[in-house]
């Protein structure tokens, strides 16, 4: 499926890409070809205007107001020049016929004025008349077609006080255009040819590059999946069992007297299964809206000092067996800080009060519940102040930080990089002691510390531990104490 996505993606990117090549290419062909033919029609024109000034007119007759063309005067010393640009002159009569060119063989096309240039073809073929210059375009060889001849040509009529004395017309070779032309198609066809090829496998490894996250999320689904899937089956399974346990000692009901405190206990068993996997299908609710941010929970000022009382209360009240000492370090701030406001909210951060001490109950439960009896459990909240490492100035990113450490049994090295991944257990088959009855660890989902990351995430902050087995571990969460929008 990746595979085949990741030939999708690399044939679409390639294909964009060729067309726009294209329609680049298409662009620079016609801006270049029209500039072609616009030199050629200022050149022809440019000629026009010079031969038009070294036209010979002579009264004819000693008439006052007819004029004629000295035709052998006007055109004998432009044969050559002409010769040299590649352009040919025709110089026709007022009823148009052709008195003299450059050209061996007349063209034998229609004579109308044109002053913006206009293209013709010419079937070339052989002249009787020899009078004219040998022309400088090649012939066809002997026993071959005739082959067609393009020109660009440029045709003014020549007037003296409304008398028209005839028309010039002169003529450029298409090849100046077509030549240059095709040689540019040659250039961009191969260049949007390499273009493509090279984009091909640009955009081959780019597609590969980007489906990298998305199978990786793909990745992690299936294991949430088969996860979810296993936490569910279990209490699931359970209850089954128990319902069909209890409707079976309904039958004997009448021949036992015990039946009835059994169905309570089977009843009770249905209870706590069903809790247990509402609480699973809460915490998946949970993160799933932390994901996607649909999440509208309201923030709001929330002193951290009185929640941490709060819930470390709440857990010494849970775990009075154990024996654990559970104690709260709130740090004083400096001496030198001497603000009443800020004094007063030192401790006081914006953010969701719920999640606050939710987040905090799943770090100090965890570190209760793998600690050992007579152990000991300390949480450090402080106020870290911003400082500025140059100007030595404090600045608004204050942050405060807080650390649950435990002396319990520890977590793997190895385990610490998926510590925080979703049904996650370091090892389902971990026991502590507690006194000398031994607890297994496997009772919870494996939700608690995605929950905590999750929620530390959406107060834009972050969440750390280091651990040492046999020693203990330390979780370390760092807040800001005002929310970036």
């Amino acid at each position: 499926m990746f595979q085949a996505t990741r030939r999708r993606l690399a044939i679409w990117y390639t294909a964009v890409t060729a067309v726009l090549l294209l329609l680049f290419a298409s662009g620079v062909y016609l801006y270049v070809r029209s500039t072609l033919i616009e030199r050629i029609d200022d050149t022809l024109n440019h000629v026009v205007e010079i031969v038009e000034r070294s036209l010979v007119i002579e009264p004819i007759n000693n008439h006052v107001d007819r004029f004629r063309i000295n035709v052998e005067a006007s055109f004998r010393d432009n044969t050559g020049t002409v010769e040299d640009d590649h352009i040919d002159l025709e110089w026709f009569s007022p009823t148009g016929k052709l008195l003299w060119s450059t050209l061996s063989e007349p063209l034998n096309i229609p004579i109308h004025a044109n002053l913006t240039g206009e293209t013709v073809r010419v079937v070339k073929g052989e002249s009787e008349n020899s009078k004219f210059p040998t022309p400088h375009y090649p012939l066809s060889p002997e026993g071959t077609p005739p082959s067609p001849l393009l020109l660009r040509q440029v045709t003014q009529r020549v007037e003296v006080r409304r008398q028209v004395l005839g028309y010039l017309r002169v003529s450029h070779p298409w090849f100046e255009v077509t030549k240059p032309s095709r040689q540019l198609i040659f250039d961009l066809a191969l260049g949007i040819g390499l273009m493509v090829l090279s984009v091909g496998a640009s955009g081959w490894f780019l597609s590969g590059k980007a489906m990298e996250p998305v199978d990786e999320s793909y990745q992690r689904l299936k294991q949430f999946t088969a996860d979810a899937s296993h936490e569910l089956r279990s209490p699931i399974t359970l209850i089954q069992t128990n319902v069909q346990v209890a409707l079976a000692d309904l039958d004997l009901a009448e021949a036992e007297a015990t039946t009835s405190l059994q169905y309570r206990q089977q009843l009770k068993m249905v209870e706590r299964l069903t809790q247990r996997l509402g609480k699973l299908v809460n915490d998946l609710l949970f993160l799933a809206r932390q994901d996607s941010g649909i999440s509208k929970d309201t923030f709001s000022a929330c002193p951290m000092d009185a929640l941490l009382m709060e819930v470390v209360e709440e857990q010494q009240l849970l775990v009075p067996e154990k024996e654990i000492a559970l104690s709260l370090d709130l740090v004083d701030p400096p001496a030198s800080e001497t603000s009443p406001e800020l004094l007063e909210n030192w401790f006081t951060l914006v953010g969701n009060w719920d999640q606050l001490v939710r987040l905090f109950t799943n770090l100090i439960a965890n570190a209760l519940h793998y600690s050992p009896a007579g152990g000991r459990v300390k949480v450090e909240l402080a106020r870290i102040e911003g400082i500025n490492r140059v100007s030595r100035l404090r600045y608004t990113s204050a942050q405060l930080q807080v650390k649950v450490s435990d002396t319990g049994v520890g977590i793997p090295a190895s385990a610490l990089p998926r510590l925080f991944d979703r049904f996650y257990r370091v090892d389902p088959a971990r026991t502590h002691t507690t006194g000398n009855t031994a607890t297994a660890s496997a009772t919870g989902s494996g939700l608690g510390l995605a929950i905590a990351q999750a929620i530390v995430e959406h107060h834009q902050g972050y969440i750390q531990v280091e651990s040492t087995q046999g020693i203990g571990t330390t979780f370390t969460v760092t807040l800001p104490i005002t929310l970036e929008s």
